[in-house]
């Protein structure tokens, strides 16, 4: 089911919301928490009725394996932890099937290696994000750091339909707390006020704003050999602005959603395109997948190596990174890995790994610049021009190093991504077609570009959304606010008023709604 969609908004949305609080108020918490268990089954298996099974076995062998995995005074801790290492591999496993088994199975049957072609597979909604949740959760309870331990509130954990699609990644620590307390079941109006504030920003930057500059973004990668270069560039930022606001949007949902259930949700989206660096960038976008990759894929490595370089009598502090082997070890190694998994997560096929490779690069460069660069011992106040210059080339430089890695993300293939970065380098010089313009939806190259301006502007000029709600955000985490230069969330009669002039422009989309792109994930 989706958000964007009238049986959603108009009907399920609604109808759960009131059973829950109705429930909670009739016959107390552990009814509304069975009623939205229920209610997210159903939402994930309004798609594909099937997969509901396979979601289900997930959980339980997950929650099984986790009671097994709770810390006791007679339990032998090396025998604990082959079992998380056969949890882990199970459930990679499942993510493997389903994910890369195919698509690896078709790369060699193309390249000649196999002779049978063994098709494909339907990928299950969200399978990376309730894997990678479970991943985490147990171990969280190998290290004993798990303390809410309810089935019904780990059901909920896991399956809570805001969430559950795509995202963002939930820790345990901040989610299964909240079911577990009664005062999260009692009726606020201002949590619906404000979730369904945030849920019609989110819908409008879906359903105005990406699926609006999706269709030049279309058909440019569909026809990539046959961009010159202002159409390349046009086509790379029109994608660009579709993926930022289709996330964005998903994103803001989910957190609307959540808090009109009592329920508040990590932030997972920080204006990402005003990061200065990309190391700044990456603690913008996707934020939940930053922080679950760093605590259990880079934090670990790290460690490691630095506990083999004091064994070998070797600094592993900062004072490492200043020499070039030390720097290979403590930070392009962990660096890399990490970020070549990340790009493997998104997908399978030589793309995604280019993808992960290509901003591994990018942290590390970022890393080396931090850590060589030279500080003057006393910094003087720049000229006006230039301080103006030294805050817009950081984020300029950033953005078009971000947009290079999503041609990678977005194309069909690699050979097509090389073709698109080539008619952005200008590199199309001999009988290039462009586009004709009746291939569009809507009325064509000016237009487009025009409109990607617009998001453009829309994108490093407003203020969040966040930052709009101010101390009325329901994000657990907060964001800084730019107090006194833009208007306010309350409640009040303009800002219902603009909340449902939203709700009615985007309803007025829904007939042929679009999915989410990190759907596909």
């Amino acid at each position: 089911m989706l958000f964007n969609s009238n049986v959603f908004l108009c009907a399920f949305l609604p109808l759960t919301i009131a059973g829950y609080y109705l429930l909670a108020h009739a016959s107390g918490a552990y009814a509304a928490r069975v009623w939205l268990c229920l209610a997210s089954f159903f939402f994930y298996g309004w798609w594909n009725a099937a997969f509901l099974l396979l979601l289900t076995a997930s959980i339980g062998f997950n929650y099984a394996l986790s009671v097994f995995l709770e810390p006791d005074a007679d339990s032998r801790s090396r025998g604990r932890g082959w079992l998380l290492a056969g949890g882990i591999a199970a459930n990679l496993l499942l993510l493997f099937y389903y994910k890369y088994l195919f698509p690896l199975l078709g790369f060699l049957h193309h390249g000649g290696w196999l002779r049978a072609d063994f098709g494909s597979v339907i990928l299950p909604l969200g399978i990376s994000f309730f894997t990678f949740t479970q991943i985490g959760y147990l171990v969280d309870c190998r290290q004993g750091l798990v303390r809410e331990r309810g089935w019904i509130n780990y059901l909920l954990f896991v399956t809570f339909f805001p969430h559950l699609i795509a995202g963002p990644i939930l820790h345990h620590r901040e989610i299964m707390p909240q079911f577990a307390d009664d005062a999260t079941y009692r009726f606020k109006p201002d949590n619906l006020a404000a979730g369904l504030t945030l849920f019609a920003f989110g819908l409008a930057k879906k359903v105005l704003l990406a699926d609006a500059i999706a269709p030049w973004a279309e058909i440019g990668f569909a026809h990539p050999a046959q961009l010159p270069f202002a159409q390349a560039w046009s086509v790379a930022l029109a994608y660009s602005m579709q993926l930022y606001f289709d996330f964005s949007g998903y994103s803001d949902m989910a957190l609307g959603i959540g808090i009109m259930f009592g329920i508040k949700l990590p932030l997972n989206f920080n204006s990402p395109y005003k990061a200065a660096s990309i190391i700044d960038y990456w603690q913008r976008w996707h934020m939940t997948l930053t922080r679950y990759l760093t605590l259990l894929l880079y934090n670990p490595i790290s460690l490691w190596v630095a506990r083999r370089r004091q064994q070998r009598g070797l600094p592993s502090g900062r004072e490492a990174a200043t020499s070039v082997l030390g720097f290979s070890s403590m930070v392009i190694f962990p660096t890399m890995t990490t970020m070549t998994l990340m790009g493997i997560w998104h997908g399978a096929g030589p793309k995604f790994v280019l993808y992960g490779i290509l901003n591994g690069v990018y942290l590390c460069v970022n890393h080396a610049w931090r850590s060589l660069r030279a500080k003057p011992l006393k910094p003087q106040p720049p000229p006006p021009l230039l301080h103006v210059w030294s805050l817009f080339w950081p984020v300029a430089l950033t953005y078009l190093a971000v947009v290079a890695g999503q041609i990678l993300f977005r194309a069909d293939s690699t050979r097509d991504a090389v073709s698109m970065l080539a008619g952005m380098s200008g590199m199309h010089r001999g009988p290039v077609a462009p586009l004709s313009l009746h291939e569009s939806s809507y009325l064509g190259f000016t237009q487009h570009s025009l409109l990607g301006l617009g998001l453009l502007l829309i994108a490093f000029g407003a203020p969040n959304v966040y930052q709009i709600m101010g101390p009325s955000s329901p994000a657990l985490t907060r964001v800084k606010l730019d107090a006194g230069r833009w208007p306010t969330w309350r409640t009040s009669l303009p800002w219902a008023l603009l909340v449902v002039a939203l709700l009615f422009a985007c309803a007025a989309h829904f007939d042929a709604p679009a999915r989410f792109l990190y759907f596909q994930f």
